[in-house]
């Protein structure tokens, strides 16, 4: 559980939080290994309610089939599937092996009710993914024009 807590530490999302709040979240992990060419989560689909944390590897993000980010040890994604049931935004593939900590939606919602703190970085979070969206949406609205 020790590599797990440390996992967790390095993740800006988690990184306030003391000992035992990481070794409540810990028990919540599992751990997961893909493939180089796995596509982990595909957008458009309900592929899972899991929330991902890469511990290993490197992982490709795209978005209507154009690549826009890689991720790497520490980097998390599927942070919406926290908060809703929504299809997936993106297509993330693994491009080297990739070994992930997965959180389920009921774990993460059950640890956050008694961890409100981090209920707020969570939303703090998402906030900021919304506004890059949009202001990337704006700039290609103006190219377009």
């Amino acid at each position: 559980m020790g590599a797990v807590v440390d996992d967790l530490k390095r993740v800006p999302l988690f990184s306030d939080l003391n000992q035992r709040q990481l070794r409540q979240l810990a028990k919540g992990c599992k751990e997961r290994d893909f493939r180089p060419g796995t596509t982990v989560v595909r957008q458009g689909r309900m592929s899972g309610i899991g929330f991902f944390i890469i511990v290993d590897g490197e992982a490709a993000v795209s978005i209507d089939g154009t690549e826009v980010a890689t991720l790497g040890p520490g980097d998390h994604f599927g942070e919406l599937a926290l908060i809703s049931n929504e299809v997936r935004t993106a297509t993330v593939t693994a491009v080297t092996t990739l070994r992930c900590l997965v959180m389920m939606f009921w774990d993460f919602r059950d640890f956050a009710k008694r961890n409100p703190d981090v209920l707020w970085k969570l939303l703090e979070h998402v906030v900021v993914l919304l506004a890059d969206a949009r202001s990337k949406q704006a700039r290609a609205s103006l190219s377009a024009s």
